[in-house]
């Protein structure tokens, strides 16, 4: 069984920083990709950023780059997104994802285990 927990979201002003965690447990620790995502109201679930465990490679989307951070602690299990600098349209329900695909995908579809997602909401 897959199991991924969120936490860490909240209200924020716009430039404040917030940290989101993931907590695996079962086939999710072990899962070749990790990644999150979010969806704004009324909107798709976006890709934010990902880790390939067999490569290494922690990859974003572009408009998070250089301000969004993934990390893991492997031996807990858990995946981290430091998010600084943050603005208003970053407001949206962020999700951890896993998938047992290779390569570097970023559709929501290459992913099949997902958390319940945690509230983000930026304020001006």
């Amino acid at each position: 069984q897959v199991q991924l927990v969120e936490s860490g979201g909240g209200l924020v002003q716009a430039g404040g920083s917030l940290r989101l965690s993931c907590a695996a447990s079962g086939r999710a620790v072990s899962r070749n990709k990790m990644g999150w995502f979010r969806q704004a109201p009324g909107k798709e679930r976006v890709f934010v950023g990902a880790i390939n465990r067999n490569s290494g490679r922690i990859y974003y989307e572009d408009s998070v780059k250089g301000r969004f951070t993934i990390s893991r602690d492997a031996a807990k299990g858990t995946l981290y997104l430091q998010m600084n600098s943050l603005k208003p349209e970053d407001t949206a329900v962020y999700y951890c994802a896993a998938s047992g695909l290779f390569g570097d995908g970023i559709a929501a579809a290459d992913y099949d285990s997902w958390g319940q997602g945690t509230q983000v909401t930026v304020s001006s």
